[in-house]
C-alpha cells in the first residue's frame, strides 16, 4: 500500500522532467527563427524579443525549515532556467507562457535535500521589479516510510509536489537578485506528509 502512494506522485516529476529536451530544442529554434524576422524591427521590440531569447543560472543559500525537526542548518540551491517557450513580443498576457526549470537544494548538514524540475511564470511589476511563481515535481533523499525519524522531516515518499515563490530585482539587463520561499510535499498521497520549507536570497545571472 504504500510503495503504491508513494508511486502516486512519482509520474508528476517524471512528466515534468521529460519536457525539459522539448523546451530546450523548441527554445533554441524559436531564437533562431526570431533573429531572421525581427531584424528590421522597431528597437524596442528587438529587445524585448532578446529578453525572451534568454537562459538564466540562480545560485543562492536558503534556511533550512526552520519550523521543522530538521531546523538549525542551510541549504545551498542552484537552478537553471531554460529560453521560455514562444511569445508574442508586446503582449501584457506574456507572463501566463512559462519557462522550464531544473534545480536543487542541498542541505549542508545531511538533512533533507531535493533535486526539483518544473515551469516557472514570471511577471513585470516594473522593468526592474518582479514576481514569480514555480510548481513542478521533486525527488528528496529523506527516509520515508509510516514511522517518523527523530531529527528528520516525515517526508513519507521520496516524490513530491514542488512550489515556490519568489520577489525578484534587476540590477542589470543581466544580473538580478531574488528572495525566494520553497516547499515540497506529496499532498497527503503517502503515508506521512510533514513537508519541506525552505526561504532565502539567490543571484542569477542571464545570458
Amino acid at each position: 500500500m504504500r510503495l503504491r502512494r508513494c508511486a502516486a506522485a512519482l509520474p508528476v516529476f517524471l512528466l515534468v522532467a521529460s519536457l525539459i529536451p522539448i523546451g530546450l530544442s523548441s527554445a533554441n529554434a524559436v531564437a533562431g527563427e526570431r533573429g531572421t524576422a525581427l531584424a528590421g524591427s522597431d528597437p524596442a521590440v528587438m529587445d524585448e524579443a532578446a529578453e525572451f531569447q534568454r537562459f538564466e543560472l540562480r545560485l543562492g543559500t536558503f534556511v533550512h525549515d526552520s519550523l521543522s525537526p530538521e531546523r538549525g542548518s542551510a541549504d545551498i540551491n542552484g537552478e537553471i532556467l531554460f529560453a521560455p517557450f514562444p511569445r508574442t513580443p508586446g503582449s501584457s498576457a506574456n507572463w501566463l507562457v512559462p519557462r522550464l526549470h531544473v534545480g536543487a537544494t542541498v542541505n549542508t548538514a545531511g538533512k533533507t535535500s531535493i533535486a526539483y524540475a518544473g515551469f516557472t511564470w514570471t511577471y513585470d511589476i516594473s522593468q526592474r521589479l518582479f514576481i514569480e511563481g514555480a510548481f513542478g515535481g521533486a525527488l528528496n533523499n529523506s527516509r520515508t516510510g509510516p514511522i517518523a525519524v527523530a531529527g528528520h522531516n516525515a517526508m513519507g515518499c521520496s516524490a513530491s509536489f514542488h512550489e515556490a515563490a519568489s520577489v525578484g530585482y534587476r540590477i542589470t539587463r543581466a544580473f538580478s537578485v531574488l528572495a525566494t520561499v520553497e516547499h515540497s510535499s506529496n499532498a497527503g498521497l503517502c503515508p506521512q506528509n510533514r513537508g519541506l520549507t525552505n526561504f532565502g536570497i539567490r543571484a542569477a545571472y542571464a545570458f
